[in-house]
């Protein structure tokens, strides 16, 4: 891979732009049944919510693992990590009326809780597991 691409690949800003993309535009798709302004709502909501986990969830997941050792190091950061983002996209997207909660966040939920296991894993790994 040339040096640009590869330095655009590791750029905060490009991944926190595509989450938002990403799962705005799933959210609006999983609430398409509803009449406007619903759909756009939703994936906005979500895009935001997205964008803001996407930055905070590897620093997140970081933190939480330097704290613990044996097997609680394993699996108390990507668990912590989901339920904490299952709390505040339920939360969010109900107090934003959200009509097809659990469809909008049950995508971006399961991409940001396995993110979470596999990076867990790779770190706990690293530390001779």
């Amino acid at each position: 891979m040339n040096p640009p691409v590869a330095r655009l690949m590791r750029s905060s800003v490009i991944h926190v732009a595509f989450a938002f993309v990403a799962m705005g535009s799933w959210a609006a798709f999983a609430n398409r049944a509803h009449p406007m302004p619903a759909p756009l709502q939703a994936g906005l909501i979500q895009g935001a919510l997205s964008a803001v986990i996407t930055l905070f969830l590897k620093r997140g997941i970081e933190a939480l693992s330097k704290r613990l050792a044996g097997f609680a190091a394993l699996l108390a950061p990507p668990l912590i990590a989901g339920l904490v983002s299952a709390c505040l996209l339920t939360a969010i997207h109900t107090a934003g009326g959200t009509p097809e909660i659990a469809r909008t966040i049950a995508l971006p939920l399961t991409v940001a809780t396995s993110y979470a296991a596999l990076y867990n894993f790779s770190l706990w790994r690293g530390r001779g597991g």
